[in-house]
């Protein structure tokens, strides 16, 4: 099974940790407070479960989840990170998460910050569409009826494959929808970033399934706007 580091190990790490656990894989939970901070998590997780680090999550990762607000981008190791995949799930909202100046005065656009940062890494975006309480009530095992598609992007084929093949471990188809830019398509204020929101209960509702047929038709409404 794969090695995932964590950069990052609140609500989304949390969820995505848990179901990496489930699905047998081995993870190192991170975040700016240190391994201690951490310890009731590992307890809980289980023994598949350890914490280190950012530079050891980041080194200990085949694969790299980067869950932290935006605005604190530049905590992620770029050395360690060098040639590995690494899953972007962060998301652009300056109103609830404060400002960051380089997409403010538009050097980086904020899909291709993260990517920007590391330059050698193959960042792949992906699960920053699916609110985190929702992570575990909607996976599902291959073959169900209900089962959901989250889009992912990146430049690297091989890259997003990685990705695909976790995702799909996890309960989740991923919907390809191209290089890193196209996620744009999937961000903060497109239909697709509320593909698994109920439209009434929102938030407070369960998630809703989405299959990858669902995500294209969000993801053309964006073509549209």
């Amino acid at each position: 099974m794969t090695t995932i580091g964590f950069i990052g190990s609140g609500r989304i790490g949390g969820a995505l940790a848990q179901l990496a656990v489930a699905a047998g894989h081995d993870i190192v939970l991170s975040n700016s407070r240190g391994p201690e901070s951490l310890r009731e998590m590992v307890a809980r997780l289980g023994s598949r479960t350890r914490a280190g680090t950012i530079t050891e999550a980041a080194a200990a990762g085949d694969l790299v989840v980067v869950t932290i607000p935006i605005r604190a981008y530049r905590q992620v190791p770029v050395e360690p990170l060098r040639g590995r995949v690494v899953i972007d799930t962060l998301n652009y909202d300056p109103e609830r998460q404060g400002a960051v100046p380089e997409i403010e005065v538009g050097d980086v656009p904020a899909p291709l910050l993260l990517q920007a940062h590391l330059g050698d890494a193959y960042v792949v975006k992906a699960f920053s569409t699916v609110f985190f309480r929702h992570l575990p009530e909607l996976a599902r095992p291959v073959g169900a009826a209900d089962r959901s598609a989250v889009p992912i992007a990146g430049d690297s084929a091989a890259a997003k494959a990685a990705v695909a093949a976790l995702i799909d471990s996890l309960g989740f188809d991923a919907y390809d929808v191209g290089p890193l830019a196209e996620s744009r398509r999937f961000a903060p204020g497109t239909p697709a970033q509320l593909a698994h929101l109920d439209p009434d209960g929102r938030f407070a509702a369960p998630g809703r399934p989405a299959s990858a047929v669902d995500l294209a038709a969000l993801l053309e409404k964006a073509d549209q706007s």
